[in-house]
């Protein structure tokens, strides 16, 4: 070990001169310096040194325990990624950050109250016991809520500034200033083809809300929304098509409109049309009209990414369905990504060609099932933060149970009742929501009726409705029975003595065996389970 020996007095360029000469010369070793003063010496050896350009060297030690943490902290996330499954870990696992390790415990952060509290509650004890395998040290794990110090970049942010930089660049009469600001210009394609406007005139305007970080995931959607990430995400196409299908209201409009953001946000470049299929239809109408088709199958067979909503409406449109047939292949077989949302599955659609109804389920076919009760409560409370209100518990659990099958009617009604106590001043509470809210609670508190069940069960099973009252015990008859009585207790608000008078004047002990029975069965039978699930949505729908 080299030493130094410098005083106060020294002129501190020997001492830089002195430690270039260190390393230069290939003595790696950190010199000790000893510094004299008033006949006291003191000896402490640097904690860093200059590189041979004469660059101040960063701390070795900090720098490998910062390297360390930041090792474990991969490999738990590493970890978590595996176990969880990549939807619920881009989610609720992915905003996780460290913040500090510090006597034996572990601060990590999250951006909101929301996801904090889902974390602690299925996560936490899984996250602790990852870090304890890193370090036996590790005591225990904290998440706080750590907003982030300034608003994250909008995925629509990247093209307006690209949009703007280009109009800067043009000039004034080819880029208004009211087309610049308006919503298409947002979805405009790249300054590099600036001089295409189709894309901007066809293209609907997105909703800046409608983001992966702004969807709520759960099982009935994870599987749309995994794969509505893949495609924003991939470099290549994936599946083509992606094909979502579900019931109005759940959620096919918001990973569309997330994908595109997310594409836009990702590679600007590529030039994406996104459009219901009714404006898809009065675009070829129009291009009929004008004698100019050509200009329609260029504008269209020419994008990156072409994007039908609520493709059921052409249906029975021979034209419009010849059309898009040819369109879809085109893209199909220049590897160009297309996705399609309907409230069907393809085999499904009505009035479609077997041939596009083939072609439609080529790709990965994704559905959207009905909400439960732990996700539509999940959505209110993030809706809740995002309007920053604050909304007692008793009334988000009221509105997840009394609206089941509409997620955006429920959370318009969300909006009614934080705009009538800004407006008018009162606090919110159960008994101002109910009064609020009487029309809409009126209209979802329709029940399914048990006739309803049991004639709807009676068409699935091919047996006759007289079968559910009779005294019959064949299994063939025996089983629907069980069926309707199971789903009678799940969808009405019927006693079990008043289902049971329902059948036959059967004893409540019965339909108690009943629903006993057909939960087992679910268990042990996917098919049967599939089933009994699909009754369920078609009585709800």
């Amino acid at each position: 070990m080299r030493t130094a020996r410098i005083g106060y007095a020294s002129p501190m360029p020997k001492l830089w001169q002195y430690s270039r000469a260190l390393v230069c010369s290939g003595a790696w070793q950190w010199p000790t310096v000893e510094c004299t003063a008033a006949g006291l010496t003191t000896s402490k050896s640097v904690g860093g040194g200059f590189d041979a350009g004469g660059s101040k060297v960063k701390d070795i030690a900090g720098e490998d325990r910062a390297t360390s943490l930041d090792e474990q902290w991969a490999r738990v996330r590493g970890r978590l990624r595996a176990e969880v499954g990549e939807a619920a870990y881009r989610s609720w696992l992915k905003p996780l950050t460290m913040v500090s390790v510090k006597k034996g415990a572990v601060r990590m952060a999250v951006p909101t109250r929301f996801m904090r509290d889902w974390v602690l509650s299925n996560y936490a004890q899984r996250i602790e016991a990852l870090w304890r395998d890193e370090d036996e040290n590790i005591a225990g794990v904290e998440i706080v809520v750590q907003p982030p110090e300034r608003p994250m970049p909008r995925p629509q942010d990247a093209p307006m500034r690209k949009a703007t930089a280009a109009k800067k660049e043009a000039p004034v009469t080819e880029t208004p200033v009211s087309r610049a600001h308006s919503p298409q210009a947002r979805l405009s394609i790249p300054p590099a083809a600036q001089s295409e406007p189709t894309y901007r005139d066809v293209s609907a305007p997105l909703d800046e809300r409608s983001t992966f970080d702004n969807f709520v995931v759960g099982k009935p959607n994870e599987l749309a929304y995994a794969a509505a990430r893949r495609v924003a995400e991939a470099g290549t196409v994936p599946f083509n098509p992606l094909f979502l299908y579900g019931p109005v209201g759940l959620g096919k409009t918001h990973l569309m409109h997330a994908i595109a953001w997310q594409i836009k946000a990702c590679t600007p470049k590529r030039r994406i049309i996104y459009l219901s299929a009714e404006k898809f239809m009065y675009q070829f109408v129009r291009a009929l009209r004008t004698k100019d088709t050509m200009a329609f199958k260029e504008q269209f067979r020419s994008v990156d990414v072409l994007m039908i909503d609520d493709v059921q409406f052409i249906g029975g449109r021979e034209a419009t369905q010849e059309e898009f047939f040819h369109t879809f292949n085109t893209l199909v077989d220049q590897n160009r990504q297309v996705v399609i949302s309907a409230d069907k599955s393809p085999s499904d659609l009505e009035g479609v060609e077997e041939r596009m109804r083939s072609r439609l389920g080529w790709g990965l076919v994704a559905d959207i099932h009905p909400t439960t009760y732990e996700l539509r409560l999940g959505i209110l409370q993030s809706k809740a933060e995002q309007l920053g209100a604050s909304i007692p518990a008793k009334v988000l659990e009221f509105l997840a149970h009394k609206i089941v099958s509409n997620v955006r009617e429920m959370e318009g009604a969300l909006n009614r009742i934080v705009a009538h106590a800004n407006l008018v001043g009162r606090p919110i509470a159960l008994e101002t929501t109910q009064e609020v809210l009487h029309d809409l609670l009126r209209a979802n508190d329709r029940r399914v009726t048990i006739e309803e069940i049991q004639k709807r069960v009676s068409e699935h099973f091919n047996v006759r409705v007289t079968d559910m009252h009779s005294a019959r015990r064949a299994r063939a008859v025996a089983r629907p029975r069980q069926v309707a009585m199971y789903l009678a207790k799940q969808l009405t608000a019927r006693s079990l003595p008043e289902i049971g008078r329902k059948f036959g004047g059967r004893d409540h002990t019965t339909v108690m065996h009943a629903v006993r029975r057909i939960e087992e069965l679910k268990a042990t039978d996917p098919s049967f389970a599939e089933d009994v699930e699909l009754l369920r949505r078609m009585l709800e729908a």
